[in-house]
């Protein structure tokens, strides 16, 4: 007689063992109807699965986060079905889940095209509206290679075959297709309701460049059709704010073979650049920062002490000179410890912060790379700050306040915090990584902060809270991190003079708000569309003539602004008007200052904004007021 205690701590006993689908249904017709698998004793399952002894159960319903990974798992298999159904000769391999959807790798004798994609798409709705039952059997591992070689698919033979011999495996099939899984599967295929096949991309075989070259099927599933509406006009705005498109279009950088992952930045850009790292060098000077720099190139010796050579050597570019190895840098830690310990350092001296804009190389693969998101050589707004243990929670707690206030003056109000934990490849000790820990989630309950929990996501030498910004499509994007450190100091020889005059190792807390600049300039201008506010604009007006004979006003009107710091420029060429403003909408200034006879009769100038509103004639003082005045609204927002 199993007792089933539910999520709300009530408790259901049966006679005999029942399945979580008997279990919903006594729980209610809707709940019994929407059910799409179970956690039992916090194992999913399918609602088949049978509970023959007291477990705690949740029905897990397309509301659930579970729910939704399940429907694109199973629509993976139906993608599975439809091109088998249609295209008999192609061999399945894998379909895993991914973010926002899923793919499933296939091999087929001649590339899949736009017309196949529709053609299985519409397939997959009729097998879907079918309402087939997924059912689930278990076979030995060598009866379940046997009959995947039987009906041709030797790649799912393959796969069986990894897996050791004693052990069975499940397989599951929906009408006449049968596919090896672990599961769980919804019930049915008419759970599946909101999906579309995204687009074909080539994959190796396991991975592996050697293996023969598949045809990869991405698609995406949703719990309801709004939510996939809604998914793909969000893929259509996301477009429409590729940076690298923005890029290009406002002339800001570009990127080329010669220099994989590097960043050529144009005069815009890099005004934009200026910009961003004059304020944050403020924020450095207003918050107890001294700017260090410290070399591109350093010995190998140093990166072994630190732990990076052992932990981190695939990821860094090396180079060898009088028979020395060494790495550049791959991010700025080792380097300021050696600052630090550049002098004997006294407990008076403590929390010392170091902050650098230091220039980093990774060696990132290059399918990886992605405009500014991905890149392989980029800068960071780094800090170290050397400290007690007794002051990590008000450091911590201080730069909560500091990185919340930052991305506020950035535009960013909506922010995700996640503590990650220790991961299994690390150096110390349980007990210092337990301190370490704790002590970052005594730092977020002393500021008031929810936060969420990553196992095994910190880096090697410690954990580290996470800052994620939301920005205006409802993207996430991790920036700023702090992490706690009780490893490398002692590694790399770092001591300070103790009150009773004994020497101890220094805690390190490695902190960034930015991250990669160029990664944040990336986020700045998809989360503007390219239209970024007047203090962030690297042009904030340009001044046009309509025709010659107020050439010299205009210079003058530009000369004005740029005295009074603003970025401005001049476009005196002989041009029609409506040319010159269409041209530089498309540049998205804010602002356009056109001069005509009657402006410099009046010694005026017309205002018109990025919008396209006419703001009427006014004088250059009445418009560096207005100027001045939302500038202070922007930093005050």
């Amino acid at each position: 007689m199993p007792v089933i205690t539910l999520p709300d701590g009530s408790q259901r006993s049966y006679p005999n063992p029942v399945t979580v689908a008997e279990v919903a249904q006594s729980i209610g017709a809707g709940l019994a109807r929407a059910a799409l698998a179970g956690k039992v004793d916090g194992v999913l399952v399918d609602t088949s699965h049978l509970i023959s002894v007291d477990a705690k159960l949740a029905v897990i319903t397309d509301k659930d986060a579970d729910g939704v990974d399940l429907i694109r798992h199973s629509t993976a298999h139906l993608l599975a079905y439809a091109v088998k159904d249609l295209f008999p000769e192609a061999q399945v391999t894998i379909g895993p889940v991914i973010e926002n959807g899923f793919y499933y790798d296939f091999a087929y004798s001649r590339p899949f095209t736009p017309e196949d994609l529709t053609a299985i798409e519409k397939r997959m709705a009729e097998l879907a509206k079918k309402d087939l039952p997924v059912t689930r059997k278990v076979l030995p591992r060598d009866e379940a290679v046997a009959y995947f070689k039987s009906i041709g698919e030797k790649y799912k033979a393959e796969i069986i075959e990894s897996i050791p011999a004693d052990q069975d495996v499940s397989l599951y099939s929906e009408g006449d297709f049968t596919d090896l899984c672990r599961g769980p599967h919804v019930p049915s295929t008419g759970k599946l309701k909101a999906f579309k096949l995204m687009k074909v991309a080539g994959a190796y075989w396991r991975g592996d460049s050697k293996n023969e070259m598949l045809q990869r099927i991405y698609g995406t599933a949703w719990a309801k059709k709004e939510d996939l509406e809604a998914y793909l006009v969000r893929l259509e705005e996301a477009e429409k704010r590729d940076h690298r498109k923005l890029g290009k279009q406002l002339d800001l950088f570009h990127m080329q073979d010669e220099a994989p992952g590097m960043v050529f930045w144009h005069p815009k850009g890099w005004a934009m650049w200026q910009v961003i790292e004059q304020y944050m060098r403020a924020v450095y000077r207003d918050n107890g920062y001294h700017e260090i720099r410290c070399p591109q190139i350093i010995d190998r010796v140093l990166w072994e002490k630190s732990g990076h050579w052992e932990h981190y050597k695939a990821n860094m570019f090396t180079t060898e000179s009088e028979k020395h190895d060494y790495a550049i840098k791959p991010m700025n830690c080792p380097g300021h410890v050696q600052v630090f310990n550049a002098d004997l350092r006294s407990y008076r001296e403590l929390p010392l912060r170091y902050g650098e804009f230091g220039s980093c190389h990774r060696n990132e693969p290059s399918g990886g790379l992605h405009g500014l998101m991905r890149v392989r050589g980029f800068v960071q707004d780094d800090g170290h700050i050397f400290c007690t243990e007794e002051q990590i929670e008000s450091e911590v707690k201080a730069f909560n306040t500091l990185v919340l206030k930052v991305y506020k003056d950035f535009g960013f109000h909506d922010v995700v915090v996640k503590l990650a934990l220790r991961p299994e490849g690390r150096v110390g000790s349980d007990e210092i990584w337990d301190k370490s820990e704790n002590a970052l989630r005594a730092a977020l309950r002393a500021s008031g902060m929810d936060w969420e929990e990553l196992p095994g996501e910190g880096a090697f030498y410690g954990p580290k809270i996470e800052f994620h910004i939301k920005d205006a499509i409802g993207r996430s994007w991790q920036c700023g991190t702090i992490q706690v450190d009780f490893s490398m100091p002692g590694r790399l020889g770092a001591e300070f003079v103790d009150e009773d005059n004994t020497r101890k190792v220094p805690v390190m807390l490695h902190r960034a708000i930015l991250g990669s600049l160029e990664r944040f300039i990336g986020i700045l201008v998809e989360n503007h569309a390219g239209a970024l506010p007047l203090w962030l604009a690297p042009v904030q007006m340009v001044v046009m003539n309509i025709s010659q004979a107020q050439e010299e006003y205009a210079g003058k009107v530009a000369q004005t602004l740029r005295a009074s710091g603003f970025r401005v420029q001049s476009d005196l060429r002989n041009e029609k008007i409506t040319y010159k403003i269409r041209e530089h909408s498309l540049q998205k200034l804010p602002y356009q200052l056109i001069i005509g006879d009657k402006e410099v009769a009046a010694g005026l100038v017309a205002v018109r904004s990025r919008t396209g509103e006419d703001l009427g004639q006014m004088s250059v003082d009445a418009l560096i007021q207005r100027l001045q005045a939302e500038l202070h609204a922007e930093s005050a927002v």
